[in-house]
């Protein structure tokens, strides 16, 4: 692994990924790609960028192309004021691995990442080999109680709250990005020293770009979207096999619950020594937990 934020990510070799662009319904896609074999598509949540996928890439591109991408609103990729509900981006997801000559692919995502891969799995059916969810809440499902958690644990969905009105989160942050993004980061982390100062300057980066702000708040904003949409597809469960996970420290097994209700055939893995952030804090055992599935093992 090099400098150089996200230009810099490495495969197995040592070799720097190879970066491109590609516009999709008009929206301009930052992505990158290494490795051989058959591809799988990596999707990053919120405040990240393709960045946050860096330890566990070169452990997968040994058996897969691997392909990142900055989802639309993020890192290198184009910032347009709207489309942020999960089936919008879900279809950019299709489009980008069209273009670069992927008809079938598996498709891996964390966090908001997740609810964007379910969206290509459910959305694009035929496409999807497989499917990771990873340490997120799909929206249309139910959430659990959170009465038991301190008021400004995450999982109570505080954040969600505040996220989701207009203007103020904007207003708020403005300025704040790498204070406000590194202490809630590591709060969520069993290894809180795992979201390094490199993480803190990629993110913020992006961020601070015209824009960066609207596009992460904008995801929340649609939430009631996804939903509508989510609920559409849930009499209809995936047939695609799918992994969920989580952290111990924090989502647990309820991804995998999760998953139970919208799927036929779910495996569901919890990581150890991790909370939120798995691909910074246990970046070898969570590779391995996906190659395990990819190949149809355990």
């Amino acid at each position: 692994m090099t400098g150089d934020g996200a230009h810099g990510m490495t495969d197995h070799t040592g070799a720097r990924l190879r970066h491109g662009r590609h516009t999709v319904d008009g929206v301009d896609l930052h992505y990158a790609l290494a490795g051989s074999g058959e591809p799988v598509v990596l999707l990053h949540g919120v405040p990240k960028t393709m960045f946050f996928w860096r330890h566990v890439v070169p452990l997968l591109t040994p058996r897969h192309t691997v392909v990142v991408l900055d989802l639309r609103g993020f890192g290198g990729s184009a910032r347009p004021p709207s489309g942020y509900d999960t089936r919008t981006l879900a279809g950019d997801v299709a489009g980008l691995m069209t273009a670069l000559g992927f008809e079938r692919f598996r498709v891996v995502g964390e966090d908001w990442g997740a609810a964007v891969a379910y969206a290509v799995a459910a959305f694009h059916r035929p496409r999807v080999v497989q499917l990771v969810y990873q340490e997120t809440r799909l929206p249309g499902l139910p959430v659990p109680d959170p009465a038991a958690l301190a008021p400004e644990d995450p999982r109570t969905g505080w954040h969600r709250t505040l996220f989701a009105l207009p203007h103020y989160p904007e207003l708020l942050l403005a300025g704040r990005e790498r204070a406000f993004w590194t202490y809630f980061m590591r709060r969520i982390m069993a290894v809180p020293s795992a979201y390094t100062e490199a993480d803190a300057d990629e993110y913020t980066r992006g961020l601070e770009q015209p824009g960066g702000n609207h596009a992460v708040f904008e995801l929340y904003r649609a939430t009631d979207t996804d939903a509508a949409q989510n609920r559409t597809q849930f009499a209809d469960p995936l047939a695609c096999p799918v992994l969920a996970v989580g952290g111990r420290a924090y989502l647990g097994a309820e991804p995998g619950r999760q998953m139970a209700r919208v799927a036929k055939d779910v495996r569901s893995t919890v990581i150890e020594h991790a909370g939120h952030n798995i691909p910074l804090e246990a970046p070898d055992a969570l590779a391995h937990a996906y190659l395990d599935f990819f190949a149809g093992r355990g």
